[in-house]
């Protein structure tokens, strides 16, 4: 059902091309990374499948730091492709929901997302966690991506969804994250 609440059980994180070389070009990067792990720790503690794409690494370095010391166990796949999706191992194995970040906006997160949506797929955009090198290519990237479809959120947003309810462990640990 379009514009259901994301659910562990049927969604997948898709991190799109968090890279070193874009670490200088993009002026909100540093915030994406925060951001992008947040949403990968959570992911994780709540068994959603984590999706990771490097485009072309050789020239752009591989996924930064920050990210990867919560990837231990998740591929990476290599792409030339824009569109994630388009990535050789590509699977959602079945998941019909996709929560969105990375960058940039208007390429490959875009890209990804109209990919995506003409499979059917219902996806969120975790708008705090992703970017352009221009403001104004990632609001209209955000806008063309919403007039077809995908649902605008934010990583806080996307969590308490997935979370559903107070209480517990998940929740006192993603609360951790948040704060």
């Amino acid at each position: 059902m379009r514009g259901a609440l994301l659910e562990t059980r049927r969604a997948v994180l898709v991190v799109v091309d968090i890279q070193e070389a874009f670490r200088s070009a993009i002026p909100g990067f540093d915030d994406v990374a925060r951001r992008s792990a947040i949403l990968i720790q959570a992911a994780r503690l709540l068994d959603v499948p984590v999706i990771v794409t490097e485009q072309y690494p050789r020239g752009l370095g591989h996924t930064v730091d920050e990210l990867a010391a919560h990837l231990e166990g998740v591929p990476r796949l290599e792409k030339v492709a824009f569109s994630a999706a388009r990535a050789d191992g590509f699977d959602l194995h079945g998941r019909d929901q996709v929560l969105l970040c990375g960058v940039e906006t208007h390429v490959c997160v875009h890209q990804t997302a109209q990919d995506l949506l003409s499979d059917g797929i219902e996806v969120q955009l975790a708008c705090d966690a992703m970017d352009s090198r221009a403001a104004s290519d990632k609001t209209i990237a955000i806008a063309r991506m919403s007039a077809g479809g995908a649902l605008a959120s934010s990583t806080e947003m996307a969590l308490f969804e997935l979370l559903g309810h107070a209480g517990g462990p998940a929740f006192k640990t993603i609360q951790g994250l948040i704060k």
